[in-house]
């Protein structure tokens, strides 16, 4: 047998914090680290295997030949195998053959603290190290700032490898390719975020990299560990923040995964009633077991850590939450309490807040999250879950099916596009266009918008301008900006060709502008989160099909007055209230001519008169253009 010398970067303290669930750094531990003992360079490999008797590494450097090198157990019930292997080297491929003491199964795995991942479909681990220097320290130093609840948030949600294609080579551009491409786009288009679905290692192109099994590297799709970091680096250098999607809700079961990982359900929970996803075909976590609640956080925490991350959007939370989540009765069984919460989950989600905004209180963490489950976004201490925020997917829902509605029959829908007010503020809520409203047959955001191409158009700046003035942050899919006609195809690429069309030219420098005006009008983005940033002018003005609205921020002599007119009508000589004297001025107008708007404005300064409308004590008449939206200030 080839020699493995005992060897270990685990302390007692370590191993007690681990088996207590409270170890939030394992990746400095657990995994393939190059090191040097004894003046002899080699690699320190250490996996959790609790029922295993037997572990040994695999790889290129002994010919896949099990029991070539066998790792030590340790003495502690840890269930840890560890141990030193001499000579090998930063490359090196390998997994993990575990031979259980359940039944003798045995099982051949990627390492699930990998760093680095074989580019799929290959599935090995690989040993890896790098010493990227990082040359974002200006943007690390002012993010809390960037990064604040009251800062502007506008995020463009990305897919790495559809946003844009390589069409000569036929292949996805390069996490280098894309720190060009990408970051002058984004840049641009003036977005103060970019969030990217998951870019952790997936087997399977069509998840979406929703179906991870390399929590600890980013996908060989694009490249090498390091080339992340430079896209990464390039983003905060030209002051725009990163969120990563994180995916701690399931995974799937392919053989060199988490699954049945020793022989025995070590990270899934082993009742099917709650260790396995009926809809998406695949593990749940054990979310009661604390060494399974240390990677998980440890995982999150390494993103922060050695990526620099700026946030993570938790997927799939409602799944997580509730027992009965897309089961029928007698496929869940209640908590100890009778109810349908998952109390285990309820513990980790916030334990995960609590570490994250302890280690970096200068990041965000952002909740997909369903249901009206309640406080997702409120402190621990308040008897909150502890996110930062939480996607107001009701909003989404509403204002989408609002939208499709030929403007002739919106006036006996009036609430859904009130009603999301009724509830803005019980959470710090972020307002998303994702890519889950542009598949599956629901069609692109500019496809379900009515009438001919101009209204279409009109409709789709309509609606953005509404979601830029509502109360929340702001996330938008990739190639909604300009008016994408067909559904999201992961497999190809954004319809950049569309801009070599006026509609959709005129389309992407409405967003730009919108985008633009957002970041630097305070009383949009300062008070998002609280109704002292937003009073309703009119509400009920359902024959007309308008709403209006005063938007505000910490300082109270600069308000925005916004109005909508939700149909192709001009409406000349409109009288909204207002609660102060002075004049009008027209700062934005999303029918404007350089949008592609028919360009009817109010040109001239806007005299208030002290006539009482809409409750309010003084009042002014105002031009409505067709299908659009007006921002005023006051002088």
């Amino acid at each position: 047998m080839a020699h493995v010398k005992p060897y270990s970067l685990f302390t007692e303290f370590d191993i007690n914090l681990f088996k207590a669930g409270k170890h939030f750094r394992l990746y400095e531990k657990f995994g393939s680290h190059l090191v040097t003992v004894d003046g002899i360079e080699g690699v320190y490999f250490a996996v959790w295997a609790p029922s295993a008797k037997q572990v040994s590494v695999i790889g290129d450097f002994n010919y896949w030949m099990e029991g070539e090198h066998q790792l030590n157990v340790r003495w502690d019930s840890s269930g840890i195998w560890e141990g030193f292997i001499p000579l090998v080297e930063k490359g090196a491929i390998y997994k993990y053959k575990i031979q259980s003491h359940h039944n003798d199964v045995k099982t051949e795995k990627a390492d699930p603290y990998a760093r680095r991942c074989e580019h799929p479909p290959k599935t090995a681990s690989i040993v890896w190290d790098d010493n990227y220097k990082w040359k974002d320290s200006s943007w690390m130093k002012k993010r809390k700032k960037n990064n604040a609840i009251d800062a502007p948030f506008s995020v463009y949600e990305v897919h790495l490898g559809s946003w844009k294609k390589n069409v000569e080579e036929n292949r996805f551009m390069s996490y280098h390719e894309l720190a060009d491409d990408l970051v002058n786009y984004v840049k641009e288009m003036n977005f103060t975020h970019v969030e990217l679905m998951p870019i952790m290692e997936y087997p399977y192109d069509p998840s979406w990299g929703y179906q991870l099994t390399g929590y600890f590297a980013p996908t060989a799709r694009y490249g090498y560990p390091e080339e992340f970091k430079y896209l990464v680096d390039k983003l905060h250098q030209n002051d725009i923040g990163i969120i990563l999607d994180w995916v701690p809700s399931h995974f799937p079961e392919d053989a060199h995964g988490l699954g049945f990982f020793d022989g025995t359900h070590l990270y899934e929970h082993p009742d099917r009633r709650k260790g396995y996803h009926q809809d998406w075909k695949s593990l749940i976590f054990n979310y009661e077991r604390n060494e399974v609640r240390s990677f998980l956080i440890s995982n999150a925490i390494f993103w922060l850590d050695q990526y620099h991350a700026d946030g993570l959007r938790v997927d799939a939370v409602a799944s997580m939450l509730f027992l009965d989540y897309s089961r029928e009765d007698g496929e869940w069984e209640p908590n100890i309490y009778g109810g349908r919460e998952n109390l285990a989950v309820i513990d980790f989600l916030k334990q995960l807040n609590e570490e994250v905004y302890a280690s970096f209180p200068d990041v965000q963490t952002i909740a997909e999250e369903s249901t009206a489950f309640p406080m997702v976004s409120k402190p621990t201490f308040m008897g909150g879950l502890g996110f930062g925020m939480k996607w107001m997917m009701g909003w989404m829902h509403d204002t989408l099916e609002y939208f499709k509605k030929d403007p002739i029959y919106r006036k006996y829908h009036h609430n859904e596009i009130t009603f999301s007010l009724a509830y803005a503020f019980t959470e710090n809520f972020m307002l998303p266009l994702s890519h889950d409203e542009v598949v599956y047959g629901k069609n692109s955001i500019l496809g379900r918008m009515p009438g001919d191409e101009w209204q279409r158009f009109a409709n789709l700046r309509l609606l953005y301008g509404y979601m830029f003035t509502h109360p929340g942050t702001k996330l938008l899919f990739m190639g909604s900006e300009f008016g994408q006609y067909n559904e999201w195809d992961f497999q190809g690429s954004l319809d950049w060709n569309l801009l070599d069309f006026k509609p959709h030219q005129d389309a992407l420098n409405y967003f730009k502008h919108l985008n633009k005006l957002y970041k630097s009008t305070p009383a949009l983005y300062e008070k998002g989160f609280s109704n002292e940033g937003f009073e309703w002018i009119s509400h009920d003005d359902h024959e007309n099909c308008v709403i209006s609205y005063i938007r505000k921020g910490y300082d109270e002599q600069t308000p925005v007055v916004v109005v909508c007119n939700l149909t192709p009508s001009v409406r000349k000589s409109y009288k909204i209230g207002v609660p102060i004297k002075g004049k009008l001025v027209e700062i934005f107008n999303s029918d404007a001519a350089a949008f592609g708007g028919s360009g009817i404005a109010n040109k001239k300064q806007i005299t208030i008169k002290k006539e009482t409308w809409n409750g309010k004590d003084f009042s002014a008449e105002v031009t409505l253009p067709p299908l659009a939206i007006t921002i005023f200030e006051f002088k």
